[in-house]
């Protein structure tokens, strides 16, 4: 049977913002349009958009200039999981499956195929709509890098770019004060953002939810430091970093968020035993969404380009399922279905580890 060539695609930014998105978009619209002679439509809001149907032509004048921009021209959503969908019936939140409103939305735009930009929320939910039918493509994007299948995850690189460079600055107010300086950076249950931020900027102590600190461990630290002259310390922390035997620090609980836990507090909770066992003056930064923000870095730019060139090949070829992906500096792709409900963390043997520790930094075990 003779595959129907695609003519209309879809696309929408699931879950959080980061830099590179504008990028993608433009990528595929812009590919779409010049290679194959396509319609493009984006939905605003993420899901939200493709349940209420609220949609956008993308055209070639649309995406030009948004390379450079941050956030996404379409809008995003990390409250609108279709599976679990929140309504206000008699002035209460209630939850309702709202996929079949979806696809039938997209079916009545008469689209082809759905490009969808996310993280590991987003793909999950993608795999579930791919069961029921929709025909659908993935492109990761995270600043958390925690995305299973690729070795990196468009937005990363930009926001481990601000994190190291908010850390530089603190430097000369920790050096000038003798403080120890503790900077707390987004990451989630993955230690990607703090490990390479940290590595990058010369933290001293970098701790990170792969591997739970011991306060001893990161206090014999900062007292060596002081006893060879150097009377600051730098500690990064990952906001899913906890100490051994400890939990992790929670901010809050948002029900019928896709992403309930809302982490938060562990630069605080270090800096008071720290405090308390040296009695050292420390300052707690935390960068949270600051390093969603702003300008994407080339390396972004570039890699969200070739992201979006490499779902219009699959699509033109009519391979669907699949989510793109950077193995080993080559741009592949793997099935959804194996992304979905996993999550990449640090392994204990990486060779960053493996590095900071040659360098003499503290990872608090």
């Amino acid at each position: 049977m003779k595959k129907k060539k695609v003519s209309r695609i879809g696309i929408v930014t699931g879950g959080g913002d980061c830099p590179g998105l504008n990028a993608v978009i433009r990528a595929v619209t812009k590919t779409a349009i010049i290679d194959h002679d396509m319609q493009v439509v984006g939905f605003l809001d993420g899901f939200e958009g493709m349940v209420e149907n609220r949609t956008v032509p993308l055209d070639y004048n649309r995406v030009s200039g948004i390379l450079t921009r941050g956030g996404t021209i379409l809008g995003s959503s990390n409250r609108s999981d279709p599976f679990h969908y929140p309504m206000l019936e008699d002035g209460k939140t209630t939850y309702r499956d709202r996929s079949d409103q979806l696809l039938a939305n997209f079916d009545n735009l008469g689209l082809d195929v759905l490009v969808c930009l996310g993280g590991d929320g987003t793909m999950a939910a993608v795999n579930q709509l791919i069961a029921k039918g929709l025909k659908a493509v993935g492109i990761p994007k995270t600043i958390d890098n925690d995305l299973w299948g690729t070795d990196i995850t468009f937005g990363f690189n930009s926001a481990m770019t601000t994190a190291a460079e908010a850390i530089d600055r603190i430097h000369t107010t920790a050096e000038s004060h003798h403080r120890v300086m503790i900077v707390e950076v987004m990451g989630r249950y993955a230690g990607w953002l703090a490990l390479t931020s940290g590595v990058a900027a010369g933290g001293d102590i970098i701790l990170i939810p792969e591997i739970p600190y011991d306060i001893e461990s990161v206090c014999a630290k900062i007292k060596d430091r002081k006893y060879h002259g150097s009377y600051f310390s730098i500690l990064v922390i990952g906001e899913g970093a906890h100490p051994e035997g400890g939990k992790i620090s929670v901010k809050k609980v948002v029900e019928g968020s896709p992403e309930k836990i809302r982490l938060g507090g562990a630069g605080n909770h270090i800096s008071s035993l720290i405090e308390k066992r040296l009695q050292l003056e420390s300052r707690v930064i935390v960068l949270g969404h600051l390093v969603r923000g702003g300008v994407p870095t080339p390396f972004d730019r570039v890699l969200s380009s070739r992201f979006g060139f490499e779902a219009m090949e699959r699509i033109v070829r009519g391979e669907f399922g699949l989510m793109v992906s950077l193995r080993k500096e080559e741009v592949t792709t793997v099935p959804i279905s194996e992304v979905a409900g996993k999550i990449r963390t640090v392994p204990l043997d990486a060779h960053l580890i493996r590095t900071a520790r040659s360098l003499g930094t503290c990872l608090g075990d």
